[in-house]
This record gives C-alpha cells, sequence and structure tokens, in this order.
C-alpha cells in the first residue's frame, strides 16, 4: 500500500459527476496537497490544490466553479468533488503532496498516488 493512495475514478456521462478521494498517510497532514490529472498523449497538469488546513484552496482555470478540493485532516483524506464534468476532463487524476514551492507546477510535489482513472463520455 502506497503512503497516498487514490479512489472514486470511473466512467460518466458529460454533466456527471464524481468525487475522487485521496487517503494518506498520517504524515502528510503538515503538507501542501495537489490534484493533477494526465490525458491520453498530453502532458500532466495541475487541477487543484489546498493548504494544510484546508482553509485556502487553488484551482486550474479549466476547474473553477465545477470542481471542490478539501480535507480533512481527521481522516487524513482528500477529496476532490468534481461536477458538470466534460469529456476533456477524462485522464488519470493523481494525488500529490509537497512541502514547499509553488502548488501550481508538478515539480514542486515530492509524492504521488498511483492514480485513477476518470472517463467523460456520452
Amino acid at each position: 500500500q502506497g503512503e497516498l493512495v487514490e479512489s472514486g475514478g470511473g466512467g460518466v456521462q458529460p454533466g456527471g459527476s464524481l468525487r475522487l478521494s485521496c487517503a494518506a498517510s498520517e504524515r502528510f497532514f503538515s503538507y501542501y496537497m495537489g490534484w493533477f490529472r494526465q490525458a491520453p498523449g498530453k502532458e500532466r497538469e495541475f487541477v487543484a490544490a489546498i493548504n494544510r488546513s484546508g482553509g485556502s484552496p487553488y484551482y486550474a482555470d479549466s476547474a473553477k466553479g465545477r470542481f471542490t478540493i478539501g480535507r480533512d485532516n481527521a481522516k487524513n483524506t482528500v477529496y476532490l468533488q468534481m461536477n458538470s464534468l466534460k469529456p476533456e476532463d477524462t485522464g488519470v487524476y493523481y494525488c500529490a503532496a509537497h512541502h514547499s514551492g509553488s502548488v501550481y507546477y508538478q515539480t514542486s510535489y515530492e509524492y504521488w498516488g498511483q492514480g485513477t482513472q476518470v472517463t467523460v463520455s456520452s
């Protein structure tokens, strides 16, 4: 079992919703947590991130207004609620953790999960 384990992916029709979860080891309590995604044939891109306390979320423009990131430090879990899904949201979604640096750049992140597939298709 890895230190970051994603779940909740699957297939959904356009306009539908999914809730991704990332179970994290307890030591990530003091880390910023982020979600990235990688579509087929494309580079991995930033989706959302949240600070240590859960009070400051960050979103990619493509996610604003549709996705919500949250964390429950008591349960060592990070969530990504995705609504109004579009086909272009299809990809493998990764949970990641970092201690410093910009939340927007994957090079800032030290730990990664294995990813969970999200497919949005009619």
